[in-house]
């Protein structure tokens, strides 16, 4: 097989791919708006994506800081600029690793899960017999777990971020012997508010993003047992891949703003 035929293909099955997520993200869009009955639905997502993902999120918040600090600091203090290791620490996870590993992280975890009950669901027809009694299954299986990413994304990022300067903090003042107090106030002098919700700003897209990665992916599932596990298995990767290219444009959009 030549590879502009091959090439072919595989762009269709892209364009096919991103097509159904646009898709379902429209009917997404069209279901937003949930009855009461549904809350509990939002609570148990809130519940399955935020609380069960909080020693994740931090252990590598934690020691992203510590690393980025004591890197930070070594080189700095070659130029006498170890006022600055706060703010550099500061920024670099306020605006990009504080919401983009969160949602690496996070994401593959929570979206891979997705997909498995999802497809798990399909296989045995469970989606099948919710359609055929009437039940809108979108809103009843996507739109609750939306509603939940969106929420729990942000609250995970901003504290990820209070974390991670925690840890920047304990190599600064404990390896690098820096004034704490100095630490902080040079973090709150050039850290500024828009700098802070550049970061929660994306991980509102990063939570809707992976959500929908994950409950696509389960829905469109085929090939039986077989197909959960390599569903599952192109979610983490799609989710990481994803993140990174989205980050991308999100900060040129934020820096337009």
């Amino acid at each position: 097989m030549t590879p502009l035929p091959l090439l072919g293909i595989r762009g269709r099955r892209l364009a096919a791919y991103y097509g159904g997520l646009g898709l379902l993200a429209w009917e997404v869009g069209r279901n937003a708006w949930l009855p009461r009955r549904y809350l509990p639905l939002v609570v148990a997502g809130f519940d399955a994506i935020g609380v069960r993902s909080l020693i994740v999120a931090n252990t590598a918040a934690i020691f992203t800081g510590m690393v980025f600090a004591l890197q930070a600091s070594v080189y700095l203090s070659r130029f006498g600029a170890d006022l600055y290791v706060g703010p550099l620490v500061a920024l670099s996870i306020v605006r990009e690793l504080g919401p983009v590993l969160t949602a690496i992280l996070v994401g593959g975890k929570v979206a891979s899960g997705i997909t498995a009950e999802l497809g798990s669901m399909k296989v045995t027809e469970q989606i099948d017999a919710l359609r055929a009694i009437g039940v809108n299954y979108i809103k009843r299986l996507v739109v609750p777990r939306v509603w939940a990413a969106l929420l729990v994304f942000p609250l995970l990022t901003a504290l990820a971020d209070f974390v991670g300067l925690l840890g920047g903090m304990v190599i600064a003042v404990y390896e690098r012997q820096i004034d704490m107090y100095l630490y902080w106030n040079t973090i709150f002098y050039w850290v500024v508010i828009r700098d802070l919700m550049t970061g929660i700003g994306k991980s509102f897209f990063f939570g809707i993003l992976v959500t929908l990665i994950g409950c696509y992916n389960g829905l469109a599932l085929t090939g039986g047992t077989e197909g959960v596990g390599r569903a599952t298995t192109a979610t983490v990767v799609q989710v990481s891949v994803s993140v990174i290219v989205a980050d991308f444009f999100l900060t040129k959009l934020f820096l337009l703003l």
